[in-house]
């Protein structure tokens, strides 16, 4: 996986430098490496703190520099072979195994065209001594991170932000669309970061830095083009078997043991169950809970299910109990996690990879991103429905329908009703046209709410991230409701949440995690399969089922969708009980007028007395006031 980071024309002292590099140590304890140059001028500095995983010997240590070319890489090249094998019979010699070096000689050979000849997940930065240009490019969903800022004529870039930390400054200046979508989404788009003037590198980009100070982009996937376009391509249960197969043998090449994580449904079953066709060393990791915190969140029972999949194969599954001193690790997971994202799921993710760290293992893959592609959230059926629902009178459904849900409880003193929850979340937005009403089904908060509770200086980044929405949203495809959420879900919540997290919290334990869905060829096949086909009657994620019906008994594949998810209403009400008091209620977001009080506090009555289910709000905004604190405590 690795960590990288560098300076390019920025002036920076060995021990500003040092810190930055310090600060990305987790991501690769195997080794670290810095290169200065030209010439020891410090023109262009450039790090690497290694986690080894293909070619472990020191010759592929990075920076890796060969006939004038220097490159620093994070992630993997999954079809690195083949590139070698024609790269070798075009001439080119190595002295490596690794995929390092042969991405590398791709960039020599074909330039940016080579771009599209991977297949993995990576983000590099590599400086051409004989043009004197630094290019950086990231993969085509953003798996691997890449952020990067301007400095008077240079550039910075890290894997994370705390790499860019030393650069600006005790108190960076916060960029408010940034904070505000925190609020509305839990995490922050890709199209912003929450430091001004820091940038994320477009997923499917490259970005040139000239001698001359100009920074020329390139796109080498475009999802417009991609996913969204009709591709007058056929994929049916056989041919969606096939490019699973090739995706998870693809995912599994490595010189290290790989692990799974295996929490008991569909998209982890399916590919640890593939995974163990091609390599029967594979053992799987999974999650419990504590049964008192698994009741009062109206939680399936995964566990059982992971252990029928493991005993059925014959696979050792590792169990993890997720009850943590949550007081004691929030504010270590926010700083992990670098932005103010609020989904407690990086808590489970990072004490799974702990867990399989300490005993050994580097890599795991996860079942991530098969929900996006394939319509498999509640709210991509939800949203279906509601165009339903909108057919019904208006005076049936605002005297009748809202005012009957509204009064049901969420939760007992013991137990949590989740029904109860999902009637409130699906009135909330089920009356909104149809964009609105799918951003309305995955956000904490509507446009009136969230004028409600933000200083009014802010309402303007508000409608900024709505329209934002909207425009992604629009460029889905025109004819296909289901594939324009799958689209917007793939630019938007997969990448923003889903893998900006599971990177962090995972680099924090010093652990990869490889997601075989998230893969160019899985996605081409996904936008090719029509939304009819992934949504039928009430059954999400339809072709996939009846694709995993090769490989899985029906009881896993058409059991009730699992949550990689945690305790909140458990660890709000019990475990956090006083942090909420102290740092939401009457915390600093509170006092500097940038959250209207009362509507806090009526959010935290709301949930303890079961009214209405706000632990996810009350959950992001503990995240954001620590995030704050550690920022200094100034708005």
């Amino acid at each position: 996986m690795c960590g990288i980071l560098g300076t390019y024309d920025i002036a920076i002292d060995a021990g500003r430098w040092a810190t930055m590099s310090a600060a990305l140590a987790h991501r690769g304890p195997d080794a670290t490496g810095t290169w200065t140059g030209p010439d020891d001028t410090g023109r262009v500095r450039l790090g690497h703190h290694r986690l080894s995983i293909i070619d472990l010997s020191a010759a592929a240590d990075q920076p890796f520099v060969k006939d004038g070319l220097v490159l620093v890489f994070g992630g993997e090249i999954y079809n690195y072979r083949q590139l070698r094998a024609e790269l070798s019979g075009a001439g080119i010699s190595f002295r490596t195994s690794s995929d390092t070096e042969v991405l590398l000689e791709s960039w020599r050979r074909w330039g940016p065209a080579s771009l599209r000849r991977l297949r993995g997940m990576f983000a590099f930065a590599l400086y051409d001594a004989r043009l004197g240009t630094l290019t950086l490019a990231r993969d085509q969903f953003g798996i691997k991170p890449l952020f990067w800022m301007a400095q008077g004529g240079g550039v910075a870039f890290a894997s994370e932000l705390k790499g860019l930390r030393p650069l600006l400054g005790p108190r960076p200046a916060l960029d408010e669309t940034a904070v505000v979508a925190s609020l509305m989404y839990s995490w922050v788009p890709e199209d912003h970061c929450v430091y001004q003037g820091v940038h994320k590198l477009p997923p499917g980009t490259w970005m040139e830095i000239g001698p001359d100070g100009v920074r020329r982009p390139g796109r080498f996937f475009d999802p417009r083009a991609e996913l969204a376009a009709p591709s007058g391509r056929q994929v049916d249960v056989e041919e969606l078997r096939r490019v699973l197969e090739d995706s998870v043998a693809a995912h599994l090449v490595a010189d290290v043991p790989i692990s799974t994580f295996l929490s008991g449904g569909l998209d982890s079953s399916l590919l640890t169950v593939l995974a163990a066709r091609r390599d029967r060393d594979i053992d799987c990791y999974t999650i419990s809970f504590r049964p008192e915190d698994r009741r009062l969140e109206a939680m399936p029972d995964d566990l059982a299910y992971a252990r029928k999949i493991a005993a059925r194969h014959g696979l050792p599954l590792h169990e993890v109990e997720i009850a943590p001193d949550v007081a004691d690790l929030l504010p270590r997971m926010v700083q992990a996690l670098d932005e103010p994202i609020g989904d407690a799921a990086a808590i489970n993710a990072y004490l799974i990879c702990r867990a399989a760290r300490d005993a050994g293992v580097k890599v795991l893959l996860s079942g991530m991103g098969a929900d996006e592609l394939f319509a498999g959230y509640r709210k991509h059926y939800a949203a279906l429905l509601a165009a339903r629902y909108r057919r019904l009178p208006g005076v049936v459904r605002s005297r009748v329908v809202a005012p009957a849900v509204e009064r049901l409880p969420v939760a007992g003193r013991r137990r949590g009703y989740r029904s109860a929850r999902w009637a409130k979340r699906f009135v909330a937005f089920a009356d909104l046209p149809e964009e609105a009403a799918f951003r309305r089904s995955y956000t904490h908060y509507d446009v009136d709410e969230l004028h409600e509770l933000l200083d009014p200086e802010l309402w303007p980044r508000v409608d900024q991230l709505v329209e934002e929405h909207a425009a992604v949203y629009a460029e889905g495809p025109a004819d296909d409701q289901v594939n324009r959420m799958c689209y917007a879900d793939t630019r938007l919540f997969l990448t923003g949440l889903n893998l900006a997290y599971t990177d962090r919290a995972s680099m924090a334990a010093s652990t990869e995690v490889r997601v075989p869905y998230v893969d160019k060829e899985v996605a081409a096949a996904a936008f090719a399969i029509p939304g009819r086909a992934k949504i039928v009657g009430r059954e999400r994620k339809a072709i996939l089922k009846q694709a995993a019906e090769a490989w899985l008994p029906r009881e896993i594949v058409y059991r009730p969708k699992g949550l990689f998810s945690a305790p909140l209403r458990a660890w709000i009400r019990r475990d956090l009980a006083d942090m909420v008091e102290d740092l939401v209620a009457g915390g600093n977001l509170v006092t500097s007028g940038l959250l209207d009080k009362q509507m806090v506090r009526t959010m935290i009555d709301d949930d303890r007395r079961g009214a209405a289910d706000r632990s996810k709000e009350i959950w992001q905004l503990l995240t954001l006031e620590v995030w704050y604190a550690q920022q200094g405590g100034e708005r």
